[in-house]
This record gives structure tokens, C-alpha cells and sequence, in this order.
């Protein structure tokens, strides 16, 4: 096995989604799952197929939507074989999405499912429905938030677990009056470390 180039991380520690091809690029769940798996370490073309159990083509392809989006950038090139072999990167370690739109949700949902559905251990998901002043909301979301940034262990011998966080105030039903709230802006989505 040839030696494996060393890295730096990613230029940015964070970085806010927001323009409208960065939401584009988030609304297919390939994507997710590329940029899922550029986590930790740039990878080519080649390896994520594989990874992914996907055609090279599509990867590429999906790759170039991401770069464009300013997602992903090409963090080396090596000379292989007469050809040039380009490995892969994520722009920032944790991509926070500001306002979530749905099409983006969704394809991000779709894929930690596929990702749940692969896990060769046994997930932990709950779902729970919380009555929650805002301001206690808004600390619960920093809580979890600071857990999931404070958990990582950095140990490369170690299996990759995904985290997904998400809080949001639960839409009343049509024609429902509750008790009076101010419209509270959206909880961010925080894809990071590995998982987004």
C-alpha cells in the first residue's frame, strides 16, 4: 500500500450556509453522503465510489456540484499512472445551516437514513416532543450543540459515528389557535465533523 499523503484541515472551522447553489448542492442526498464522508480526510473520485457503492461518474459529477457550490475544494493533486489523481476536501470541519429550507432538509434526512440503515451497530434515534419556553429552547439547542462539538475524540483508530441535532418549534395544525408566541427564528441545522 503506497503512502498515504498527509493533510492540513480544513481551511475554515465553520462555514454558513446560505447562498441558493450552496441549498441546491445540500437538496440530493448523494451530496449529503459525499460530503458525509469527506469528514475527516480528503478522498478521489475512485475512493468514494467505493465507499459509497456508487459509479465513479456520478461521484464526479455530484463533486463538481459541490465545488461549485464552494462546499468542497481539491486539497492535493498527485501524478498516478499518467494521470492525475485529485483528492478531495471539505471546505469547513462544521457547515451550519442558518435558515433551512426544505428541499435541503429533506435530502439531508434521506441520507443519515441510507447512513442509519448501513450502520453495522445498532442506532440510537428518539424522537420526542418537548413543551419548551423559548428561551429554554434556545438553551437546550446550545446544550446539544456544545455536546456533539465537545465529543469528538480525534483518535484515527476509532469507528466514525454520525450525529445529527435538530430542534425545531412543532407547527401548529391548521385552524389551531395555541397560546400566543412570538414567531421564533428556526434553530440552525449543524452538519459537523463527520457528518456534515
Amino acid at each position: 500500500m503506497r503512502d498515504e499523503p498527509s493533510y492540513l484541515p480544513p481551511p475554515e472551522d465553520v462555514l454558513e450556509i446560505g447562498a441558493p447553489e450552496q441549498f441546491a448542492a445540500l437538496a440530493h442526498p448523494l451530496r449529503q453522503r459525499l460530503l458525509f464522508a469527506l469528514g475527516h480526510r480528503p478522498a478521489t473520485v475512485s475512493r468514494l465510489a467505493a465507499q459509497l457503492d456508487a459509479k465513479k461518474g456520478n461521484v464526479a459529477h455530484h463533486l463538481k456540484v459541490l465545488r461549485e457550490a464552494g462546499l468542497v475544494h481539491i486539497a492535493e493533486t498527485r501524478q498516478v499512472r499518467g494521470g492525475t489523481e485529485q483528492y478531495y476536501q471539505r471546505t469547513a470541519r462544521r457547515m451550519v445551516v442558518a435558515e433551512p429550507q426544505a428541499a435541503g432538509t429533506a435530502a439531508m434526512l434521506a441520507a443519515v437514513a441510507q447512513e442509519l440503515d448501513l450502520s453495522p451497530a445498532e442506532p440510537h434515534l428518539t424522537l420526542r416532543h418537548l413543551r419548551l419556553s423559548p428561551s429554554k429552547a434556545r438553551e437546550l439547542g446550545e446544550t446539544l450543540a456544545r455536546l456533539v462539538d465537545e465529543a469528538e475524540e480525534n483518535a484515527e483508530d476509532q469507528p466514525v459515528h454520525g450525529a445529527l441535532v435538530a430542534l425545531y418549534q412543532q407547527a401548529l395544525p391548521a385552524g389551531t389557535t395555541g397560546p400566543a408566541s412570538p414567531r421564533v427564528r428556526p434553530q440552525r441545522t449543524t452538519m459537523s465533523g463527520d457528518h456534515l
